[in-house]
């Protein structure tokens, strides 16, 4: 697996964005992150890549595995920074639901 990269930041392209909902586009070089941040709304992940993920939230940090086109929901309020743990490109589109 890669290292992880502080001076890597994930790339945000917003595809969408009124008063409904927000989609914005996620590319991670190997080893880019987010950054710590919280979700605001309710979202739903869409991969589009098979990648690993690491999560550093609360809990302490873990790795997940991904699967293009198999979407996943989390609720709002979720804190965390994500780290693409591939050693490979990743993506996913990230829906927030407004309302």
């Amino acid at each position: 697996m890669c290292e992880t990269n502080a001076n890597t930041t994930a790339v945000a392209t917003i595809d969408v964005d009124n008063d409904d909902v927000r989609v914005t586009r996620w590319n991670f070089a190997p080893g880019a992150e987010t950054g710590h941040h919280r979700h605001e709304y309710d979202y739903v992940i869409t991969p589009l890549t098979d990648s690993v993920m690491q999560i550093d939230d609360a809990e302490g940090r873990r790795q997940v595995a991904i699967t293009a086109g198999v979407s996943y929901f989390r609720r709002a309020g979720v804190e965390h920074n994500v780290t693409n743990a591939s050693d490979s490109p990743m993506a996913f589109v990230e829906t927030e639901i407004k309302r």
